[in-house]
């Protein structure tokens, strides 16, 4: 039997492409704007289709974001290399979350998946490892392991006190990270007044001893922590 004009071949499937289309656009433009746990229907409605649309296409929160980051670590992982890459150590840990925080003041969407993904902070549930998005483990992983080996290189050259691990620096980069949609709403670039103030507490350069060791290290003398 011929297809009915009323329904010619590919109309329904372009159709499902324009719904699937808008509903991206929609939603990277509100998680940039309210964070990863802004409301599905909201999205929906700022697509222009109902519910039922939304959830045909990307069925859970999850396979949402997973479409729409599904690039978010190509930034990430160029500024990890381009840190690492740098001659001077410390200057490559400043730029490296400097370029963070960028990113993260221009998308809260990207804001939420790396503060997710950062090991460490207390109640910062984790970004589920979907297909295709460098969630919580990979993003995690890559990021305290370009941490890890840039404060190693800091400390080999001077500049990096040696008292400190990584995990030190990352527990306090996820509050940074967590407080930024508030601080940028104040000024657009108070970040980088706060981020200056953190880092300045790991400089080799005059640092008093701390009064506790990072937890899970030996002390410089041999003993745990908890001897």
């Amino acid at each position: 039997m011929a297809p009915s004009s009323a329904n010619p071949p590919g109309r329904l499937r372009r159709d499902a492409q324009r719904n699937r289309d808008l509903l991206l656009a929609a939603a990277r433009d509100s998680f940039s704007r309210h964070g990863l746990d802004v409301p599905l229907d909201r999205i929906a409605k700022e697509a222009g289709v109902g519910n039922a649309t939304l959830y045909r296409h990307f069925p859970t929160r999850d396979a949402l974001i997973a479409e729409v980051f599904a690039d978010a670590g190509v930034g990430l992982a160029a500024a990890g290399q381009e840190a690492l890459a740098a001659e001077d150590a410390w200057t490559g840990l400043e730029r490296y979350f400097e370029r963070i925080l960028e990113l993260g003041a221009a998308d809260r969407g990207i804001n939420d998946l790396v503060t997710r993904a950062v090991p460490g902070v207390p109640g910062v549930p984790g970004v589920p490892g979907v297909p295709g998005v460098p969630g919580a483990i990979g993003i995690g992983r890559g990021h305290a392991a370009t941490v890890g080996s840039l404060i190693a290189r800091a400390q080999e050259q001077g500049t990096m006190r040696r008292d400190v691990v990584a995990r030190d620096l990352l527990s306090l980069f996820g509050p940074l990270c967590q407080a930024l949609p508030a601080i940028t709403e104040l000024h657009p670039d108070l970040w980088r007044r706060y981020l200056a103030l953190l880092l300045e507490g790991f400089r080799a350069r005059a640092a008093r001893p701390l009064p506790v060791p990072p937890i899970g290290e030996r002390r410089p003398d041999g003993t745990a922590p908890d001897a």
